[in-house]
């Protein structure tokens, strides 16, 4: 039986969206990351214009097989990478209690 040599989906799926940003001079040359995680590819690096950032973002999610797409690219005109988020949980929980 084959025991730990079965490819890591995710590591597959890591190769084929590096390989299709490649493809179209967006992969790690032009200093974008990929990482992939339960399906989830995150995208991370700079950019040098917004549609750039969009464009490699479309390509990830063009792959058979993504579940989903976390676009943290810098480019100009792009939403901040890092963003808070402010969450009551006291408040949520009165919800979930209410209803």
């Amino acid at each position: 039986m084959d025991q730990g040599l079965s490819p890591d989906p995710d590591e597959m799926l890591r190769a084929a969206v590096l390989f299709m940003l490649s493809a179209h001079g967006l992969g790690p040359a032009a200093g974008l990351r990929v990482g992939v995680v339960n399906g989830v590819v995150h995208l991370a690096g700079v950019a040098d214009s917004l549609a750039m950032r969009n464009t490699a973002e479309e390509f990830a999610r063009s792959v058979p097989g993504v579940r989903g797409v976390v676009n943290r690219i810098e480019a100009p005109g792009a939403p901040s990478p890092t963003r808070i988020i402010n969450l009551d949980l006291n408040q949520m929980r009165k919800k979930t209690k209410s209803n």
